[in-house]
């Protein structure tokens, strides 16, 4: 087997290491869910410097290593949100940006052609603030208790950041449409690719 394959399987644990860190999440076991999610973080630097240093990418990595990450973040504020410890706001904000930003992208897809839609940075802060918020909520839940006011703080900083990236990324569909209708290009499925 090559080693080239390394980040993937990296890439592929990190995924199997949802199952417990829910388990361990539903049964309260903070301590422990928090052990996997710091893992997780650590797994998912590591395969991307390999990837990068030896010149390991795929595309089997580029799919799943974003999705991997995707899911490990959505079972947690899920299941934090159900237990109780971040309100139920964020969770339904997230979950409709991320809506909206895949059905547009999926629209434009369709109505223009492929999109690079690159992460823009205010979407770079916003995941940068979640993954925070995720772990201060596990280190208040399992080693020490931090002060309301930073969480509470945290979590109204990424609703904001949600929602600014989510009305970035809509703003970035329309005038990219707009600009491609004007080049003709509108309808045709297919268009050279666009800088965000």
């Amino acid at each position: 087997m090559s080693l080239s394959v390394l980040p993937n399987i990296i890439t592929i644990l990190r995924v199997i290491l949802i199952i417990p860190f829910a388990l361990y999440l539903l049964n309260g076991d903070y301590s422990q869910a928090l052990i996997i999610f710091l893992i997780a973080g650590v797994s998912d630097g590591l395969d991307g410097l390999l990837a990068k240093k030896f010149k390991w990418q795929s595309r089997f990595g580029s799919i799943t290593d974003p999705l991997a990450d995707k899911l490990l973040l959505f079972v947690a504020l899920l299941l934090l949100v159900i237990k109780g410890h971040i309100s139920w706001n964020l969770f339904w904000i997230s979950t409709a940006r991320d809506i909206i930003i895949i059905g547009g992208a999926t629209t434009y897809h369709y109505a223009v052609g492929p999109y690079d839609m690159r992460p823009s940075l205010i979407s770079k802060w916003n995941t940068a603030l979640l993954i925070l918020l995720v772990l201060l909520v596990l280190v208040h839940l399992s080693w020490f208790s931090l002060p309301l006011w930073l969480l509470n703080g945290l979590e109204l900083t990424v609703i904001a950041t949600c929602i600014i990236s989510g009305a970035h990324y809509v703003w970035l569909g329309f005038t990219n449409y707009k600009q491609a209708k004007a080049d003709g290009k509108a309808g045709t499925g297919s268009v050279d690719r666009i800088e965000s």
